[in-house]
C-alpha cells in the first residue's frame, strides 16, 4: 500500500472546515487496510487546494449482522459522531455520509500517521505491548500486571492468561478522557470498545472509533472501561447529558439529523438511555444478558 509516511494534522492546516473537506472534497483512494472485517478504505478529501486523510467505509463493503439488522455501519458511526459533539467532548474524529468511489459510505478523518498496510486505523502509535506481556497498551491507557491488584491510577477490568501458566490483571488508566468514553458509550449502546478502538495523539487528545455496532434497543453494552461501573457520575458528565437530551428533544436539530440516520426506535431507546444515566446519576453496570467485555479485548 503507498502512501506517504505521515500527513500534517487538519488542525494546524488553514482552509475549509474538516467537515467540509470530508463531505465535499474529492476521495483519492490510496489503499485497503488489511485485517478489517468490512471494507476500510485509507484515502485522501482534497478541495480548494487542502486535503485531509482519512477513513472510507463503503455501506456496500459492509457484511451483515444478524444482532443488528437494522440500517448499516456507516449510518451508526455517523451518529455516534453526532452525539459525541451533542456532549461537547469530541470523542469521535469527524464523520461524515457521504458518496464515494464505490458507492455511500462513512468518510472520518483519519487519527495518527499513515498506515504501511499492515495496521487498522490509526494503530500504528497504540496497540501492541512493551517488554513483554506486562507493558502498556493502547498509548498507555491499558496494560497488564502481575497480581490481582490494579494499583494507584488504574482500574481493574480482569484477569487473562498471558502463557499456559501465568495470568496478569489486565487494567485500565484512571483517566478522565476514559471516563467520558465510557460515559459515551453507555449513551450510544456501544457493544465493541476494544482496546485497539482508542487513539491518542501527542498533543493530548484522545479519540474512539469504530462505532458501527452501537444504538441498539436491547441493552449490548460490551466494554473494556468497566473501572467505574456502579460509580457516581462525575458532574461535568452529568451537566453534559443534561445538554444532550435536551438536544434529543422533539423535533431539535440533533434530533431531526439522528432519524435520518438510526431506527425511530433506536432514538427513542438513545432518549430513555440518556434519561436513566442523568436519573441514576451512576456509571452503569454490566448487564449480565451479553458478555460485558469484547473479544479479543485489546
Amino acid at each position: 500500500m503507498s502512501a506517504p509516511e505521515r500527513i500534517p494534522p487538519p488542525a494546524v492546516t488553514p482552509g475549509p472546515p474538516v467537515t467540509e473537506l470530508l463531505a465535499r472534497g474529492e476521495l483519492t483512494v490510496r489503499g485497503r487496510l488489511a485485517g478489517a472485517s468490512n471494507a476500510v478504505l485509507y484515502c485522501t478529501a482534497a478541495r480548494a487546494g487542502h486535503e485531509v486523510p482519512c477513513v472510507y467505509k463503503p455501506v456496500r463493503g459492509e457484511r451483515p449482522l444478524w444482532d443488528f439488522p437494522d440500517g448499516d455501519l456507516a449510518r451508526r458511526e455517523v451518529a455516534a459522531y453526532e452525539v459525541s459533539e451533542a456532549l461537547g467532548w469530541r470523542l469521535v474524529p469527524p464523520t461524515v455520509l457521504r458518496d464515494g468511489p464505490y458507492g455511500e459510505g462513512m468518510c472520518q478523518l483519519w487519527i495518527g500517521p499513515a498506515p504501511d498496510g499492515s495496521g487498522e486505523h490509526g494503530a500504528s502509535g497504540n496497540p501492541g505491548a512493551s517488554d513483554g506481556p506486562e507493558g502498556s497498551l493502547a498509548g498507555g491507557l491499558l496494560a497488564l500486571v502481575p497480581g490481582e491488584e490494579a494499583g494507584e491510577g488504574w482500574k481493574p477490568i480482569g484477569l487473562v492468561e498471558v502463557d499456559e501458566d501465568r495470568t496478569a490483571l489486565l487494567v485500565h488508566a484512571d483517566d478522565a478522557r476514559l471516563r467520558r468514553l465510557a460515559v459515551l458509550d453507555a449513551v450510544i449502546n456501544n457493544a465493541d470498545r476494544k482496546g485497539g478502538h482508542l487513539l491518542t495523539t501527542p498533543d493530548g487528545r484522545l479519540y474512539g472509533i469504530d462505532h458501527g455496532v452501537t444504538f441498539h434497543t436491547d441493552d449490548k453494552l460490551r466494554t473494556l472501561l468497566w473501572g467505574w461501573a456502579g460509580e457516581p457520575l462525575p458532574a461535568e458528565a452529568v451537566a453534559a447529558l443534561r445538554r444532550l437530551s435536551a438536544a434529543l428533544a422533539g423535533d431539535r436539530p440533533l434530533a431531526t439529523r439522528l432519524a435520518a440516520l438510526i431506527t425511530p426506535a433506536e432514538l427513542d431507546a438513545l432518549r430513555r438511555r440518556t434519561g436513566d444515566l442523568i436519573d441514576t446519576g451512576r456509571h452503569p453496570l454490566p448487564g449480565g444478558d451479553w458478555p460485558a467485555i469484547p473479544w479479543p479485548p485489546v
